[in-house]
């Protein structure tokens, strides 16, 4: 009798710890993610290409901004048909980059500033240039054959289906060798792998325990949606003058995908403390409890909606339609409510895929300093992870070259392309070019105004942004009004008020057609912070009567406080209790 009643009392007292547990949120929730490009962050040995000792060098500058973690880009070696993203061996280091002692060396330099390192996974392709595509495109009996997607073409010759890979063209290339086609979502260069085969599974996920050993503590997995092909493989309606139909309408989250993931979770994510985030395109907040949280494959998702405003499904940078700044609100508000019980979302405006934000988000002729610190209030404020991408920490502006031929993205390339094949002049589709490129993020980072903005000795790999005179670390560390030091501020107050990471969000003045508002506040109602932002150019007057008496914690106009707000004016409050 008294074994059990000490039994009843252990398993209360562990029901209790659990409930405690799963209020109190994990590192990676409480954390800033800081993204690195890393051919275009820091280069030590002059060469014109960033590297690892160079990010390494760099350590410092991180852990004073308020970074706990690193996303690197693919660091892997790669042909570079696209920038790395094509992945020739995923358990090596690119000799561009450093060796694999710079890599162990980073992860152990960067923990002893409390920083984790987070990689990139891309297992969706391959390059054509890995061992196992060559082995598999070798004979037709191949043991690898089946690890890549083969088919025959259709009785005239012609590509198995009318699907169009993502960078333009068709998605099947044919291979002489064995006559038959194979299919890649991206780049010829980038052939699909069959995940239906155990040994390729298998294979992908020996690859990221090998890093899990290594001390990563986190993964990003690149184009995830797309790894599960359809039952059968048809032609699709023709949705553009290339007499061709989005590959994305053909493979985006197929029934089954979610096996897969789970099985990766399982064999990989659940072995270790680290986080997963998806880069999740088409799966939107409705799907979230799938995909994230307790019973999803992954801790987060990045969602797309804010940054898809205005495009057609395919994202055709000539066929934008208009869109409000004001928009954002219902995206993030989805977000936050599918994610309030179960599940944390990534919050983001910038990353290697996208042009700057500055640029992106606001209409031209806008003040870039005031858009950069209106969108880094909003990321620092809102409920879940921060991810900063390198250099928007400066409020870096978007580049204008004037031709095409300067431009390494082959993504940007395949949309200038198609805006000819639409009857664009070239000068109409350089414009497109200059406003949606992801070299636009791509350019070296600045770190001073010197001759080649700190970043090389030697010839950047890609031109420097023309305005790193001003916009460089060093310049902008010593004026206090900077987008830098504004960013460092966010930082330290998201760790000095425990509502700005752990709160609830919730939506306030939903019916103003140009504020947007909402509080943050902690589970137990002791604090609460109201974010107020005018989306529009113009000033504008509102009422809320719980900030009388309230504390102006931030504002992007300085603390400079004004009965309305002015022009793309943010300001943070704490309430009176």
């Amino acid at each position: 009798s008294m074994k059990k009643e000490i039994n009843k009392f252990l398993y209360f007292y562990r029901f209790l710890a659990t409930v405690e547990m799963m209020g109190e949120l994990k590192w990676w929730q409480k954390t800033v993610v800081y993204q690195i490009y890393p051919k275009s962050f820091c280069d030590s040995n002059g060469d014109g290409i960033g590297d690892i000792p160079g990010i390494i060098s760099k350590l410092d500058y991180l852990q004073n901004l308020g970074v706990g973690a690193i996303w690197l880009c693919p660091i892997y070696p790669s042909p570079l048909v696209d920038n790395g993203y094509d992945i020739s061996d995923y358990c090596s280091v690119a000799k561009e980059y450093g060796t694999m002692e710079d890599m162990e060396r980073l992860i152990s330099e960067a923990d002893k500033r409390n920083i984790k390192i987070v990689m990139d996974l891309v297992f969706n392709h391959t390059s054509d240039k890995h061992k196992w595509f060559e082995e598999s495109r070798s004979s037709k009996d191949n043991p690898k054959r089946d690890w890549y997607i083969w088919r025959d073409g259709k009785e005239d010759g012609s590509a198995p289906t009318n699907w169009r890979s993502i960078f333009g063209g068709s998605a099947w290339t044919l291979d002489e060798k064995t006559n038959q086609y194979y299919l890649h979502t991206f780049a010829s260069a980038q052939p699909d792998l069959n995940w239906e085969n155990k040994e390729v599974r298998q294979a992908l996920f020996d690859a990221a325990n090998f890093w899990l050993d290594k001390g990563v503590r986190g993964f990003r997995l690149d184009a995830i949606v797309y790894i599960k092909k359809p039952s059968e493989f048809k032609d699709l309606p023709v949705d553009g003058a290339d007499n061709l139909a989005s590959i994305a309408k053909a493979t985006t989250y197929q029934d089954g995908i979610l096996d897969f993931l789970h099985e990766f979770r399982e064999k990989v994510f659940d072995r270790a403390d680290i986080f997963t985030v998806a880069e999740a395109d088409g799966v939107y907040p409705s799907d979230f409890d799938k995909w994230i949280g307790e019973n999803g494959a992954f801790d987060m998702s990045f969602d797309f909606s804010h940054i898809r405003l205005g495009f057609d499904e395919d994202c055709t940078w000539h066929k934008r339609k208009s869109w409000k700044l004001i928009d954002i609100r219902k995206c993030f508000t989805e977000d936050e409510e599918a994610t309030k019980d179960n599940g944390w979302v990534p919050v983001y405006f910038e990353n290697h895929d996208l042009p700057r934000c500055t640029n992106y988000f606001f209409p031209q002729g806008t003040d870039t300093k005031l858009a950069a610190k209106f969108i880094a209030t909003i990321l620092l404020t809102m409920r879940g992870t921060p991810f900063i991408y390198e250099g928007q920490e400066l409020g870096m502006t978007n580049i204008k070259w004037p031709s095409i031929k300067m431009y390494n993205d082959i993504s940007s390339i395949g949309q200038y392309e198609l805006a000819l094949k639409d009857k664009l002049t070239p000068k109409e589709a350089m414009k497109g070019v200059w406003k949606y490129s992801r070299d636009n993020a791509r350019s070296p980072m600045t770190w001073n105004s010197g001759s080649k903005a700190g970043f090389t000795t030697g010839r950047p790999w890609l031109p420097l942004n023309d305005e790193y005179p001003n916009l460089n670390v060093e310049t902008e560390t010593e004026d206090e009004n900077s987008v830098l030091n504004y960013y460092k501020n966010l930082i330290k107050l998201r760790k000095q008020y425990p509502a700005l990471i752990e709160g609830d969000y919730e939506e306030l003045l939903s019916y103003s057609p140009g504020i947007y508002a909402y509080a943050r506040t902690t589970k137990d109602k002791s604090e609460r912070i109201i974010v107020i932002a005018n989306t529009t150019a113009k000033i504008r007057g509102y009422k809320i009567p719980e900030l009388k008496g309230a504390t102006l914690l931030a504002s992007t106009y300085g603390n400079r406080e004004a009965t309305l707000l002015r022009s793309y004016e943010v300001r943070v409050y704490k309430v009176k209790k």
